[in-house]
């Protein structure tokens, strides 16, 4: 079980009980007020997220490679999903845990990643359909034209 998910209430409570005794019912209505614009933030937050990610295509991402080198374990999904600003394409089945969720981008790249209990615990990066395209020339490489010619 997770210890936040009883920790947040009971420090609600808490802090409600405890403005009670230091000032009364404007202690509560004070603590109570500032509980709730702390909930508020979290959901503006959240219906923000949720209303960029409404307008891009269910699992697509920008860069598959930038993603997974900003990737951290123990971030929630929510923040994966303000990250990439779209909703992950669902792998697993409803209600298994881990959830596998995965993003691509126009390369091809992949990035799959596991979350147990909305927490991100694993990801790995795919790159097979860039391995399957041949390499191009780098400019000023060797196969440039003048390349290997001496200096004068």
């Amino acid at each position: 079980m997770q210890v936040q998910k009883f920790l947040v209430p009971v420090a609600c409570v808490a802090l409600l009980v405890l403005a009670h005794r230091s000032y009364g019912w404007l202690g509560v209505a004070a603590a109570g007020g500032g509980l709730m614009m702390w909930l508020l933030l979290h959901f503006t937050r959240l219906m923000a997220v949720l209303k960029r990610a409404a307008d891009r295509p269910i699992g697509y991402v920008d860069s598959a490679v930038m993603l997974n080198a900003r990737l951290k374990p123990g971030v929630t999904l929510m923040h994966v999903m303000a990250m990439t600003r779209s909703l992950g394409e669902r792998l697993s089945d409803e209600g298994v845990q881990p959830e596998v969720y995965r993003w691509s981008d126009n390369g091809g790249s992949k990035v799959s990643a596991d979350f147990a209990h909305g927490k991100l615990v694993r990801w790995q990066l795919d790159r097979s359909a860039d391995t399957d395209a041949p390499a191009a020339p780098r400019p000023g490489g060797p196969e440039a034209p003048g390349a290997s010619d001496p200096a004068p």
